[in-house]
């Protein structure tokens, strides 16, 4: 893609001889900017809301009755994975969530294609995922109940709803986005249909589509935590309904910490894959 846009910028806009080289990029430290990448600066955050939590509780800011004590809940957390509860409902879990993200990273991007490369595609896609954008999916679910029953295909459709419309409004956003002169530049040089949407469209659409998969995964998890507690009979959202019924608290902080750092680490996976995948891009974050 960078390759294309130098070559386009160099047919369409010759540079004069008077207009000055982009200066190199800096080695060293930037003036302007976020500054230097801090190593493993992801964790930071995190760091410092479990610190805050290790001291409030330890100073006894903190009700034992409200919130659990960290290494109450790391004890609990042991007892779980020693009678294998854990491990089984979070493999079910996973198991409903990747499902669930890949079915609506496939159509979204199946529905992002047909309405931003096409008009008439637009007008019969664009207007119901609208629709559905604006509808919580929490007022979805009993709908999606009559309609679907209360097993596993109605879980799995609450997640893949979800999942597509930030995979949709990104990736179409970004393919419209796409330099018209690229058009132009295809046009003149022959390419087909499919050659169009392979060399241009879609490595146009890309930055939109990693920042729309990072919202997706994070509401893969958020809608996994609502069809969860859905007369489910295994997941991590089955175990704290199970666990308030019986007042176990500690456990209910277990499922929280699990959900939050399935959805840290579903980002930094995203993220580390799309600095290598749009390593061309020159941007802040690099």
């Amino acid at each position: 893609m960078a390759t294309l846009d130098a070559d386009v910028l160099r047919r369409i806009r010759p540079r004069s001889d008077t207009e000055p080289e982009l200066a190199p990029r800096a080695r060293g430290r930037r003036r302007l900017g976020p500054g230097a990448p801090i190593p493993f600066g992801f964790a930071l955050g995190p760091a410092l809301l479990v610190g805050a939590w290790v001291v409030g509780s330890a100073s006894g800011a903190l009700d034992p009755e409200t919130l659990p004590a960290p290494w109450t809940v790391a004890a609990t957390a042991g007892e779980l994975i020693a009678d294998g509860r854990l491990q089984s409902n979070l493999a079910t879990s996973l198991q409903r969530a990747v499902i669930g993200l890949v079915l609506g990273v496939a159509i979204g991007v199946a529905l992002a294609l047909v309405a931003g490369l096409s008009r008439i595609g637009e007008a019969l896609v664009d207007g119901p995922v609208q629709i559905k954008r604006a509808i919580p999916t929490l007022a979805l679910i009993p709908l999606f109940i009559v309609w679907f029953g209360i097993g596993e295909e109605m879980k799995l459709i609450v997640i893949t709803t979800s999942v597509l419309i930030p995979i949709y409004l990104n990736t179409h956003a970004y393919l419209r986005g796409v330099d018209a002169r690229y058009v132009e530049l295809a046009e003149t040089v022959g390419l087909s249909r499919w050659g169009f949407v392979r060399r241009i469209a879609l490595p146009g659409s890309l930055p939109g589509f990693f920042l729309g998969l990072r919202l997706a995964v994070t509401i893969s998890w958020l809608a996994l935590v609502v069809v969860e507690q859905v007369n489910a009979t295994s997941g991590i959202g089955y175990l704290m309904t199970q666990a308030r019924t019986y007042g176990q608290i500690d456990v209910i902080v277990v499922g929280l910490v699990i959900y939050g750092l399935l959805g840290l680490f579903g980002d930094l996976a995203v993220r580390t894959t799309e600095r290598k995948v749009l390593s061309w891009r020159q941007t802040l974050g690099d």
